[in-house]
């Protein structure tokens, strides 16, 4: 059994065996893969006894189930109208020639992939980024670059 067979498997005795597992097991797979690749879609699809179309249409859907690889670290900018007004352009910008790549993009080393996302919930605080779990609001192009370089020092 290989090793993504074993995690589905796992989640799935976890979450239950019904169509409402689903979002959860997904989640957990990729919590630990990092993304959903077609055989991690497929075992979840066996698994949970629904089609493999069902289960890839649920997974492109939602913004943070990726279905390609990613870098270790997902950073994900806030693009909402109020995020846009107080300057989510400046951050991007300053991140994208920090990293070297463009938004969708990942870094050669893996270690970074730069997203948009629809609403982080922190209009209020805009502009946010989110770095895996862990959200930045109130940023500046600078304070972005700080938690971007965080990241680098400690990853080594």
């Amino acid at each position: 059994m290989s090793n993504i067979e074993t995690l589905v498997k796992n989640l799935v005795e976890k979450h239950g065996k019904t169509r409402n597992s689903l979002m959860p097991v997904l989640q957990g797979v990729v919590k630990e893969e990092r993304y959903l690749s077609e055989d991690a879609m497929i075992i979840v699809a066996k698994e949970l006894d629904l089609s493999a179309a069902e289960v890839y249409g649920t997974a492109s859907f939602y913004t943070f189930l990726d279905t390609v690889p990613r870098g270790k670290n997902i950073v994900r900018i806030c693009k909402t109208i109020s995020c846009h007004m107080k300057g989510k352009d400046e951050i991007i910008e300053a991140l994208e020639n920090a990293m070297k790549i463009k938004v969708g993009e990942t870094t050669h080393d893996n270690k970074f992939t730069l997203l948009t996302a629809n609403c982080l919930g922190w209009c209020h605080k805009g502009p946010v980024m989110l770095v895996n779990d862990v959200v930045f609001p109130e940023l500046t192009p600078e304070k972005a670059l700080e938690v971007i370089q965080d990241y680098v020092k400690n990853s080594k």
